[in-house]
């Protein structure tokens, strides 16, 4: 997805997706290469959250939530 795209999505402007993506990129929580003229990003999943309270958890745990399908009772 291109940061147009994202910022679109999201409603913020293109600029403001691209100072996002590079301030995670300098604190490690995005890996930025080169492919071409355009830049691809991966996520690291394991870096803790940014919060205090929730640094003993990983981003990749959240995002394993998010892609469980919920249960009756859940």
């Amino acid at each position: 997805m291109r940061t147009r795209d994202v910022a679109l999505q999201v409603g913020i402007t293109e600029r403001a997706a691209q100072r996002i993506a590079a301030d995670l990129v300098e604190a490690g929580y995005l890996q930025r290469s080169k492919d071409g003229r355009r830049n691809r990003y991966s996520l690291n999943t394991e870096r803790p959250l940014r919060h205090p309270l929730e640094s003993e958890h990983a981003i990749g745990e959240i995002l394993a939530l998010l892609r469980t399908p919920l249960t009756a009772d859940r």
